[in-house]
């Protein structure tokens, strides 16, 4: 019994966790006059949940551009870099 908690405790150290990033566009419905129209945002929320955080599909619309998977401690305090930002600027055309 305490080999198999052994080998079970050794396994847990070595697995690893993500957590997937996304980019939006968001456009706001109602324009006020200290934010701008539209701006793009990463953040890890799912478009569901990022609009329903932030008032809600009548007042903003969220369109994805990207998305990716950020490795390792999903603790982290700010989003992994994206990995397009290395594709040179030819390809994403």
């Amino acid at each position: 019994m305490i080999r198999l908690l052994g080998i079970i405790a050794l396994f847990s150290f070595s697995s690893m966790a993500e957590y997937r990033a996304y980019q939006y566009v968001i456009t706001q419905k109602i324009q006020m006059q200290d934010q701008p129209a539209s701006s793009i945002v990463i953040t890890t929320l799912d478009p569901t949940s990022y609009s329903a955080y932030n008032g809600g599909r009548s007042l903003i619309s969220v369109d994805l551009l990207r998305t990716w998977i950020c490795p390792g401690n999903t603790g982290k305090k700010s989003i992994c870099p994206s990995p397009y930002a290395q594709l040179p600027a030819e390809i994403l055309q």
